[in-house]
């Protein structure tokens, strides 16, 4: 989110024009960059431009994932290929454009009429909703349908996943949710009033002039609160999009149709294309088949956005034929491991400093692909967001498989000279998890730390495993490893969520135990700082003191290779989202 602006309209611009030079190529000669379109079969034709441009409608789309869904719960999602998936059947207030490269990153009007109209102090923000919205049983969609998501989505003791924005800014009062008020008509919450059925205003405790961010959220998706079942409302989501479900095995999977009561007269900015007439998705397969399958042409998407294997990438990048089916992204995202520092000895900076130094970051970096995969992190923040400055304060650029020396004088001055014993959790779907923890549990090896792996699965992983406060210091998770790509391209959609300690809960964390007054303070100083220059300045410097607090190793900024069968249409990276944009996908019947 930026703060530079009163109004949202001024700060998209400026963030656009801010991503514009940021682009997802690879370096090659051959990236396909430049706009446009083009049906010829090339490396990277995805990038930066529409490959096999068409409106064609029909067919089948087929959609794979590695693991459960975290939850198809607008209100209860945190999983970037969740966010980019549900707007197929969810509609928020506004989102991002469904269209190639930097566009992507521009903020258009969704269910509502226009970007949200702020007051001269930034926290008063009113947005009107289209004429003529509905669900797929053909009821109209109100605000008060809005207000109530909102409002739901408050509650992480029920909707455990997902940001804790609202939350943050609106100005509660106290309020908690209708399931703990027990009053559906939201009396109570006073933050957001709906004085009719098309006016939806949100009242803000501090500015917030990039409000628009924190609206594209699928969590401002309308729920009716007549339909609302809490935790099982995953298993049948309301549609306010242009699908629906036709049917929901909870483990297995899912397929979408067409929603009959979606009038595409009411959707006329966001780009989505709606071509295919069903969409399958196949939960919990093997990451390995997925790959068999989309170079079968067997399946059409890997739905997780996390591109093919490593073995399959060192395949595509070696075979010509096969490489000019394959786009590569870089990613704002970072694979790192969280130290736990409610878990001993790493509540002592200098056992965690001694994980950093004795660290093989050839080794990480091998994991997801080596350079194919991406680049050795010597700090959190990628180098697209905005503010980036490379800090290499444990010398990953010269001694890139660790230095043992240094390691072992950290372990002597947190009083572990011969090492410890930890556990090392992982994603157990993510075999470059695996591999990541093998590693750590290898190099760490060499100076005394003793490791055992805990594989948990990805669509729990923070809500009952790694992000839960009791669970992992109760069963010494003191390494996690994770990874964690922005909400938006800027230091604090990148950097909030895992750095703030005023975010952590007793479940569904996303901030594994940073918890720094010092980091704190800067975010509050960024919020409020309206030179863009000095805002982006201060989020470096948050970078470069949670690299010397040493609650995270960074281990790659994350660059994806994907796989586009040939019968995919309308195929290309949003800049956004960092994979294919979903909205506009077609097949060749």
């Amino acid at each position: 989110m930026r703060k530079t602006r009163v109004t949202a309209v001024a700060a998209g611009a400026a963030l656009a024009l801010a991503l514009s030079a940021c682009g997802s190529g690879s370096g090659d000669d051959d990236n396909g960059d430049g706009g446009g379109s083009t049906s010829t079969p090339a490396y990277n034709a995805g990038v930066g431009k529409v490959f096999n441009p068409s409106d064609k409608k029909g067919g089948t789309l087929k959609m794979a994932n590695d693991a459960d869904w975290d939850s198809l719960d607008g209100g209860d999602m945190y999983y970037g290929y969740g966010w980019n998936f549900s707007r197929l059947y969810l509609r928020s207030l506004v989102t991002f454009k469904s269209a190639p490269g930097a566009e992507a990153n521009t903020i258009v009007p969704d269910l509502a009429e226009s970007l949200g109209k702020a007051s001269s102090d930034a926290k008063t923000w009113t947005y009107k909703l289209r004429k003529g919205l509905k669900y797929e049983d053909g009821t109209p969609i109100t605000s008060t349908d809005v207000k109530y998501a909102v409002a739901r989505s408050l509650d992480k003791d029920v909707l455990v996943n997902g940001p804790t924005y609202y939350g943050d800014f609106l100005d509660l009062q106290g309020y908690a949710g209708p399931y703990k008020d027990k009053d559906l008509t939201m009396a109570n919450f006073k933050a957001v009033e709906t004085p009719d059925d098309q006016t939806i205003i949100f009242h803000l405790k501090k500015p917030f002039a990039s409000f628009d961010y924190m609206m594209m959220l699928p969590a401002t998706a309308p729920v009716p609160p007549a339909k609302d079942t809490g935790t099982k409302y995953k298993e049948h989501v309301i549609s306010s999009g242009p699908y629906m479900f036709k049917t929901n095995e909870l483990d297995k999977g899912f397929s979408l149709v067409r929603n009959p009561n979606y009038d595409p007269k009411t959707d006329p900015d966001t780009g989505r294309k709606n071509l295919p007439d069903e969409i399958d998705v196949d939960l919990n397969v093997n990451q390995a088949d997925i790959d068999k399958r989309l170079l079968n042409g067997d399946l059409d998407v890997a739905v997780s956005g996390l591109g093919v294997t490593a073995e399959t990438r060192a395949q595509l990048v070696n075979d010509p034929e096969q490489k000019k089916f394959s786009d590569t992204s870089a990613q704002a995202r970072t694979w790192f491991t969280a130290m736990n520092a409610d878990v001993a000895p790493f509540d002592n900076e200098h056992c965690r400093k001694a994980v950093m130094y004795a660290a093989d970051k050839d080794g990480y970096l091998r994991a997801y692909g080596g350079k194919n995969g991406g680049e050795v992190a010597t700090n959190m923040m990628p180098r697209m967001i905005p503010g980036f400055r490379q800090i290499d304060l444990y010398d990953v650029k010269s001694k890139p498989n660790g230095d043992i020396d240094k390691a072992k004088a950290e372990l002597k001055e947190c009083g572990k000279p011969d090492g410890f014993s930890t556990n090392i959790s992982y994603r157990a779907e993510r075999d470059a998890e695996k591999a990541t923890a093998e590693a750590l549990q290898q190099s760490l090896g060499k100076i005394g730390i003793k490791t055992e792996l805990k594989p948990y699965p990805q669509a729990d992983y923070g809500k009952l495993y790694a992000g839960n406060v009791d669970y992992s210091k109760n069963n010494g998770l003191g390494l996690k490893v994770y990874g964690w790509g922005a909400d938006w391209n800027d230091g604090f959609g990148f950097m909030s969520q895992i750095v703030d300690s005023r975010v952590i809960r007793a479940a569904g964390n996303t901030n594994f135990g940073v918890k720094d007054p010092k980091i704190d303070s800067m975010l509050d100083d960024a919020l409020s700082e309206l030179d863009e220059g000095k805002r982006n300045a201060i989020y470096g410097n948050m970078d470069e003191q949670l690299m010397k607090d040493a609650y995270y190793l960074p281990g790659v900024w994350a660059s994806t290779l994907f796989y586009r069968p040939e019968r995919l249409t309308n195929v290309f990276i949003s800049d956004a989202y960092n994979m294919y944009d979903y909205t506009t996908l077609g097949v060749e019947k």
